[in-house]
């Protein structure tokens, strides 16, 4: 089926709600978001979706989906990534697959469209001025890039694409984010194949162009993983210069408009050291940069556009695409909190209360607290987060 009409592409374009575009001490859980009311409704399971594969001694096989991390939309359809237990640096599953699945599907979660990529895809975004949705794969190592075109003539959808030199950092990549013309690719896991992170040569973020020619992404650093920062946490250090230490660029985003700080920014969340950047003017020679230190690890961050919306969230442990109703107030930032991603945290995990599994939060953007959100209906444990007005 057709995604949508050519002639349209500018009107929706422009419909697309901003906030779309697109993861320290441990606590106790205790306190609880106070709007009351959301409520979490299951629309989409990998147990319901199969793929089939090829293993690298040349059998074949078949299996349900499985994993689902990042999730975006583009033009009103929705794609989300099943990682199918592929390793980090693209090794095989226990049964022999290396694809991950992008999957398309409607609100109501029908499938309208599927494609294997090489690799495990753990980056995943939508650009509504080219038409495509782009992903990465392996954000370990063994990184690379592919873009998905669905309105193209099948066989021609997917373009992969190299990276025109070795990353620096030594480590693969991860989410995307489409800013101001620019293509923002988090590097993830710096130093995986080299010294140990936090190190002043790593990148922290790429500035990505792509030959759609010679199918070559090249990369420049945004800026790095010791680049200094002013301290975002309200209090007697707040403004203070400080040097970042990063050790795990992950999730980012674009900060919305309706967002009671950083309208505008760009966002990387670090997220084993509990902490989130702010970039201003990003990619000029005046872009500045803010940290936010978190009272938790989080992975995605997705800011509530409107009042009448909807909150969509992959659960990797349940292998389910969810949704979260209800009335959201806007500028409201929720997180997927996940404590055992902390680099603080046990190597046996959950261990509550100070580190327990999954769940969704809301984001105090002065102080960097995270309360947990009261939901009802379908169990929720968070990894992808995408807001969506309706």
């Amino acid at each position: 089926m057709r995604f949508r009409s050519k002639g349209l592409v500018a009107a929706v374009a422009m419909a697309v709600p901003l906030g779309v575009f697109g993861g320290g001490t441990a606590f106790a859980v205790t306190a609880q978001h106070t709007a009351p009311g959301y409520r979490v409704t299951t629309v989409l399971s990998g147990q319901s979706l199969t793929h089939t594969f090829t293993t690298a001694a040349g059998t074949s096989g078949q299996e349900h989906l499985a994993f689902p991390d990042d999730i975006t939309v583009l033009y009103g359809i929705f794609y989300v990534t099943f990682q199918n237990g592929v390793g980090p640096q693209g090794q095989a599953s226990a049964d022999g697959n290396r694809d991950s699945t992008i999957v398309a599907f409607t609100s109501q979660g029908r499938r309208v469209g599927q494609w294997d990529l090489r690799g495990k895809c753990d980056g995943l975004t939508a650009d509504p001025w080219t038409g495509q949705v782009i992903a990465t794969v392996n954000e370990d190592a063994n990184s690379s890039l592919y873009t998905i075109d669905p309105d193209a003539q099948p066989g021609g959808q997917v373009q992969h694409y190299a990276y025109n030199e070795p990353l620096p950092h030594k480590g693969g990549t991860d989410a995307i984010s489409v800013y101001d013309g620019h293509l923002l690719i988090s590097a993830s896991a710096p130093g995986t194949t080299g010294a140990a992170a936090p190190n002043a040569a790593y990148p922290a973020v790429y500035d990505v162009s792509l030959d759609e020619q010679a199918h070559v992404a090249t990369v420049q650093p945004l800026f790095y993983d010791e680049a200094l920062a002013t301290t975002a946490n309200s209090g007697v250090a707040a403004g203070n210069v400080v040097r970042l230490a990063l050790t795990d660029p992950d999730s980012n985003e674009v900060v919305p408009d309706v967002s009671p700080r950083f309208r505008g920014d760009f966002m990387l969340t670090s997220q084993g050291d509990q902490e989130q950047i702010y970039v201003s003017r990003a990619g000029t020679r005046n872009q500045a940069l803010s940290v936010l230190s978190l009272s938790q690890s989080v992975d995605d961050t997705a800011w509530a556009a409107s009042s009448h919306g909807r909150l969509y969230a992959t659960d990797t442990g349940g292998d389910t695409v969810d949704v979260v109703t209800g009335w959201f107030r806007p500028g409201t930032a929720f997180v997927a909190v996940t404590p055992c991603d902390s680099n603080s945290a046990p190597a046996t995990c959950p261990a509550p209360p100070a580190y327990p599994a999954n769940y969704l939060g809301v984001l105090n953007m002065s102080t960097g607290q995270i309360d947990p959100v009261t939901v009802g209906g379908a169990t929720l444990q968070p990894q992808g987060l995408l807001f969506v007005s309706l």
